[in-house]
């Protein structure tokens, strides 16, 4: 029987459950390099050579962890927190605790075989934690560009404007980075010149999915790489009671957040989406629905060119 391990990862550390041979084992360590090393410690101590590894899609508290796995050839499957979510449901589970979570995860691995996941490449984990960086150095911007708007800042208005300052220069040098690292690879620098061909996609959108969605093209559909991002629509309904459409919001924020600005951009440039966005509002969708109804759309037009591997072609409904 194969061995599978279900983590549940947590900001400071990870919970593992391990099923081998029908017996069940499980084991919390730190969420650092110091305890990934001591999970593979633990996996040898119990001879276990391979495992099937299975992850929440977190960000990337989980996706440092996925990579040390993979490297060390272990076999990972990152999946949709409502993937094991349903799974729960369906096993009527009741036990909510990081220990019950991982082994409900361990469950749904070893049942449910999810599809494996694969490694980013040095290029685009670097494109990634760059990026991440970025936006954090943006955040704080705006945190500071806030401040000095407020009231009493006469006395520290030097030191805020100092601050911006220095992130606004650490920000250039990280976009310097990031340009330096895609065309520095073909791969990278033939799909962001896909990406771009897309009206609405620009170098900022672009190198965020080539960084956070680095395995875009190897989904079965783009239904599901919307359904990974938390950009497929959701509705509740039970008898004559019927809630709004919505986005479901489990997936990668990061891309959630940065397809906003383009969607909007999108209705007015891009003519294949505002005609679409034209019939959702003419079917009476209201305009968060159509906003977030395009940047689904959005999405699945790049993950189109990159499968393709052809530029973006208007082709507009006759």
């Amino acid at each position: 029987m194969e061995a599978v391990l279900g983590i549940d990862v947590g900001k400071a550390d990870f919970h593992c459950s391990l099923l081998v041979e029908g017996r069940s084992r499980s084991n919390s360590f730190p969420n650092s390099k110091k305890g990934f090393d001591q999970l593979a410690g633990w996996l040898e101590n119990r001879k276990v050579g391979k495992v099937h590894a299975c992850l929440e899609a977190t960000g990337g508290w989980s996706e440092e962890l996925a990579i040390f796995l993979a490297d060390r050839g272990h076999t990972v499957s990152i999946v949709n927190p409502m993937a094991i979510k349903g799974f729960g449901q369906s096993e009527l589970s009741r036990t909510k605790t990081d220990k019950a979570d991982a082994a409900l995860i361990a469950r749904y691995c070893l049942a449910m075989k999810p599809r494996l996941w694969q490694p980013p490449s040095p290029s685009q984990r670097r494109l990634q934690r760059l990026g991440r960086r970025r936006v954090a150095l943006i955040e704080m911007r705006v945190q500071e560009e806030n401040r000095l708007k407020g009231p009493g800042v006469d006395e520290v208005r030097a030191s805020i404007e100092t601050m911006i300052a220095t992130i606004t220069r650490q920000i250039a040098q990280l976009d310097a980075e990031i340009a330096d690292t895609i065309d520095q690879d073909p791969n990278l620098r033939e799909n962001r010149e896909l990406l771009e061909s897309i009206p609405g996609i620009g170098e900022r959108v672009a190198t965020t999915l080539l960084g956070e969605l680095p395995n875009l093209k190897e989904f079965r559909s783009g239904k599901a790489v919307a359904a990974f991002v938390g950009l497929c629509p959701r509705e509740l309904r039970s008898g004559t009671s019927v809630s709004a459409s919505w986005v479901s919001k489990a997936g990668n924020a990061q891309v959630r957040r940065v397809l906003y600005m383009p969607a909007v951009v999108a209705m007015s440039h891009n003519p294949v989406l505002a005609a679409f966005a034209t019939r959702l509002r003419e079917n009476g969708k209201r305009p968060k629905q159509i906003i977030v109804a395009v940047m689904r759309r959005l999405l699945v037009l790049a993950y189109g060119v990159l499968k393709s591997g052809k530029p973006f072609k208007a082709v507009l409904p006759t």
